[in-house]
């Protein structure tokens, strides 16, 4: 048997069309790029005529950098090293991997996950893969500072820890989902350096989650020993065990459900080969979703995806969702000359090993219809040199139909405005269908790599919610030249909001908002009756101009209907200031002891 197997069960219905094709500045340095993006081609125009005289077929094979072990796989340590090599310091290059696991144990294993790295059981529950030894994060590759640990992903797992303790050192973009730990978690890389994350959903934890330097985290839908410490802003939904509400002091926002979650997709491996399993919609949820060994939830065989790879355009995808396909997105780079059209109801778009789709010519990455029921999960967007409009678009201007039975799901879906390369975008992503749930977001206008500067990278506004009764869980959105979140819709929902405002400002004049001083990190429509948050916070780092001071992080009509509980904002290092927490409310940050001003409940 080969070391790795990048073959599918179902590689008998091939489409024979097919070509293979072989943080933060502010604590510590920037990492030194590799290659932009751009510099991979487009596929060759020719290919085009012979693909369309004939209908696409869904299934195939998963590609060369999909590599699938099972228990008598020879060499799967050597393996797991050698992608961790490319990977581990390749924070903008252009390297995409997924690591699968078929069910049963994994013996003295340790898979060390770098960027734009993925590893997953295929089980339908976690216990279905157990590996004795370790899935680990750590900063050595930075010098023990973990808050660039980006775009990185450990799912549906079971851990026996070789020490007792699995260590998950990671900053945003680096989801520990469907996991189950046979011993205690360490959020900090070794050494206890710096370190800015995270995010847990639907995973047991069995002993103590320690994330002793972590400024912030956010943990849903789990079941946990005990929780050790928090810094600045722990939050918790739906938790076993969580800790009890302190805020400020100790920092927990602890809810004790969920309202509405949905566990994102994931592929496994069925009777009749590989499938997708759908988890089922959850309201007032607590506790992980597999709790009894198989989850609630549908699935799909890979015969109903098509099985993108690199160098696929957005004719050819599209085409495959007219067929009435799914997308499944192997590891890689898709350039876009169109958007992606997500038109049927229930339509699933899957990517593995953070396959990243590029924008080009101002186009926006992904439109989603007003339907019922679309998953959208695992990718990366990154923003092309052209500005574009927007870069996700979910449901069209003025879209109104009820989805509260079946909503649209945003998951571990992530938006880059420079750091690969030159990228511009007005506005990176916005939701304009009703009920969708956007669950774990990094929306980032980068700070550092390369295309970045204040005009160079531009993007005027993150996140821009119109539709009404959204709900966001584990919202990042970060360095954004104006606002970086909008809300508009009516009856808004977040739990747990991590921001920083724009390092790079050139002065005060820069950010003037009319007569306020700089734009809100989070923003609530003066027109909005209903709106509330839990555990939000935004931080300042106006390394430029130090003497720049924001009003506030947070503004929002003055109303009982709209509600906020559990914020924070912080001056890091002293690098400019906030005049108040929310509107003019809460005190100043001052001098350059990186202490948060705090309000528990406005109004």
């Amino acid at each position: 048997m080969p070391a790795v197997s990048p073959q599918s069960p179902d590689a008998g219905q091939p489409d024979a069309g097919r070509r293979a094709l072989g943080r933060r500045t502010v604590l510590g340095a920037a990492a030194a790029s590799v290659p932009a993006l751009a510099a991979l081609s487009a596929p060759a125009a020719a290919a085009a005529p012979a693909r369309a005289s004939r209908p696409l077929r869904g299934g195939g094979d998963l590609g060369p950098n999909v590599l699938v072990f099972d228990p008598s796989t020879p060499g799967i340590q050597d393996r797991l090293d050698a992608v961790f090599a490319e990977q581990e310091s390749a924070q903008f290059g252009t390297g995409r991997y997924a690591l699968l696991f078929k069910p049963g144990t994994y013996q003295n294993l340790t898979a060390r996950i770098g960027f734009y790295t993925s590893i997953a059981g295929l089980g339908l529950s976690p216990d279905d893969t157990t590996i004795n030894g370790d899935v680990t994060v750590d900063a050595g590759w930075f010098g023990g500072n973990a808050t660039q640990n980006f775009w990185r992903s450990a799912e549906n797992l079971a851990l026996v820890p070789a020490d007792g303790t699995n260590r998950w050192a990671v900053a945003q973009a680096a989801p520990f989902r469907r996991m189950h730990v046979r011993g205690g978690l360490n959020l900090a890389p070794s050494g206890y350096g710096w370190a800015s994350g995270g995010y847990i959903a639907d995973s047991r934890i069995e002993g103590q989650v320690g994330p002793y330097s972590q400024q912030q985290w956010y943990t849903r839908d789990s079941a946990i020993g005990s929780w050790l410490n928090g810094v600045w802003n722990m939050v918790f939904s739906g938790v076993e065990g969580a800790p009890e509400q302190g805020f400020p002091n100790p920092p927990y926002t602890t809810l004790a459900t969920t309202p509405v979650s949905r566990e994102k997709p994931f592929l496994y491996v069925g009777r009749d080969g590989y499938r997708v399993f759908l988890p089922a919609l959850r309201r007032n949820a607590r506790g992980v979703s597999w709790g009894n060994g198989t989850p609630r939830g549908t699935s799909l065989p890979l015969s109903r995806f098509y099985v993108a790879r690199p160098g696929d355009d957005a004719a050819t995808l599209n085409r495959a969702l007219a067929q009435g396909l799914h997308l499944l997105l192997t590891p890689g780079i898709y350039r876009l000359d169109r958007p992606i059209r997500v038109n049927r109801p229930d339509t699933v778009v899957l990517g593995l090993g953070y396959a990243t789709l590029i924008p080009d010519h101002g186009a926006t990455a992904v439109k989603v219809a007003d339907v019922d029921g679309v998953r959208l999960a695992g990718f990366l967007i990154d923003a092309g040199p052209v500005t574009s409009d927007t870069l996700l678009e979910v449901g069209p201007k003025g879209a109104h139909r009820d989805h509260s039975a079946n909503p649209t799901t945003v998951q571990d879906v992530f938006v880059r405005i420079g750091g690969a390369g030159p990228g511009r975008a007005t506005t990176s992503m916005v939701i304009n269908s009703r009920h969708t749930i956007v669950d774990h977001t990094w929306v980032w206008r980068a700070d550092h790599g390369e295309g970045v500067g204040w005009e160079t990278n531009r993007a005027d506004y993150g996140v821009v919610v119109h539709g009404d009764d959204v709900l966001c869980t584990g919202l990042f959105v970060e360095h954004f030249n104006k606002y970086d979140v909008q809300w508009y819709g009516e009856r808004g929902r977040t739990i747990f909001f991590q921001n920083e405002k724009a390092y790079d400002a050139p002065n005060q004049a820069a950010i003037q908002n009319g007569a306020v001083n700089g734009y809100a990190a989070y923003k609530v429509g003066d027109r909005v009756r209903t709106h509330e948050a839990w555990g939000l916070g935004s931080y300042c780092f106006y390394n430029v101009d130090p003497t720049i001071v924001q009003h506030h992080g947070f503004a929002a009509p003055e109303r009982p209907g709209v509600k906020f509980h559990d914020l924070l904002v912080i001056s890091l290092g002293g690098q400019g200031q906030y005049a108040h927490v929310i509107n003019d409310t809460g005190a100043p940050t001052s001098g350059t002891s990186t202490v948060p001003s705090t309000v528990v409940s406005y109004p």
